[in-house]
């Protein structure tokens, strides 16, 4: 864990890909990507279902290790129509009976062709960017942010090379300029977007269960 002060506003950054605002009682994940195992299955590409179950199952003992009051997703809980299958909703819905944590969505691109589902997975969609405090929690990156603003989308990793040594980390990636804080995509079946690390900016790379920081 990475304990962190920004404007004021208290952060946990876990390595599980997750931010805690302990102020808040809030527990915060991005890009979770639920169905995106049968959107390839659809298509004809034997892809295992059992992504989702796992990371679930990350997610049901983050709400348990941090006794989260609320839970907040920043954009792309699942990944499209064809995903959402009987089976996804029933881990979905199993998942929010055994933590019975209060659920709130920040509709992303992929959640948007999904509006009329949503309304009926247990959830709190909200289509716009959410203040609570001093934060300004997004799906996609907000434009010089009033406050810090807190998104996803973006999927970050940092590329590290070592010699002939190639390592790939995903990671929070804080740019100071913009006054935002980006989280790694949660879904275990997810890609990345290597970053630049620009003046003042600074990756917290997920490290076997640790957060290592690596400064531009």
């Amino acid at each position: 864990m990475k304990e962190l002060t920004i404007d004021q506003t208290r952060l946990q950054l876990l390595p599980d890909k997750a931010i805690y605002l302990e102020d808040l009682g809030a527990l915060l994940v991005s890009d979770v990507h639920l169905g995106k195992a049968e959107t390839f299955q659809h298509h004809g590409f034997p892809v295992p279902s059992q992504v989702n179950q796992v990371t679930l199952d990350r997610l049901q003992q983050l709400c348990h290790q941090v006794q989260a009051d609320s839970l907040w997703i920043l954009g792309d809980l699942f990944h499209s129509q064809a995903g959402l299958t009987d089976g996804v909703v029933d881990q979905w819905l199993r998942f929010l009976a055994i933590t019975q944590v209060t659920a709130h969505l920040i509709v992303g691109n992929h959640d948007r062709p999904l509006n009329d589902t949503l309304s009926q997975l247990s959830l709190t969609c909200w289509v716009e960017a959410v203040a609570m405090d001093a934060v300004l929690l997004s799906h996609e990156p907000v434009p010089n942010p009033d406050q810090l603003n807190i998104c996803g989308h973006i999927h970050p990793c940092l590329r590290l090379s070592l010699g002939c040594d190639r390592l790939r980390l995903p990671c929070f990636h804080w740019q100071a300029r913009q006054n935002r804080l980006t989280l790694p995509a949660f879904g275990e079946f997810t890609g990345g977007y290597d970053i630049r690390l620009g003046p003042g900016d600074v990756a917290y790379g997920v490290v076997e269960g640790d957060i290592v920081s690596f400064s531009g």
